[in-house]
């Protein structure tokens, strides 16, 4: 009996921290939604550095909002134009912080957008954060909503 406890008590040890390690890593899963979700910025992130009218009309919901950290509003329209003409003229977009969460079929996503800029006007460094929601329609995820601002000091 003692030989036996001596034996299993460091396999039973090992399964225990196994068993915390697995439901640890569960929880930190993303679900099928939040890996398109992701995708849908990513492609966002690289139509901001490299616009593509069709790229960023279909990641747009006709109703969308977006606001800039100024203030400023765009429509659908008003936030194609506003990467075509280089209006917002990034040559570098990271994103970091990133948070999704699913409701429904809204996706609602914090995360932090730091930009090298090269539009006068405009400082040579934007670091802001962001509040997007992102919602499903045929199965794709489109941006309806976007709201930035500026970090407190």
């Amino acid at each position: 009996s003692f030989m036996r406890n001596v034996l299993y008590s460091p396999i039973k040890q090992l399964c225990r921290v196994f068993l915390l390690v697995v439901a640890c890593n569960t929880s930190s899963v993303q679900t099928r939604d939040e890996a398109l979700v992701a995708q849908a910025i990513e492609r966002f992130r690289v139509a901001m550095i490299h616009p593509d009218s069709t790229v960023l009309a279909d990641l747009a919901c006709e109703d969308l909002q977006y606001v800039h950290s100024s203030g400023t509003v765009r429509n659908k329209k008003g936030f194609i134009d506003e990467f075509m003409l280089r209006q917002t003229d990034v040559t570098s977009v990271s994103i970091s912080d990133q948070t999704i969460k699913i409701s429904g079929n809204n996706a609602i996503v914090r995360h932090r957008l730091v930009a090298d800029s090269k539009k006068a006007g405009y400082p040579p460094v934007i670091d802001i954060i962001i509040l997007m929601v992102w919602r499903k329609e045929d199965g794709q995820w489109r941006m309806l909503a976007r709201q930035a601002a500026k970090i407190p000091q």
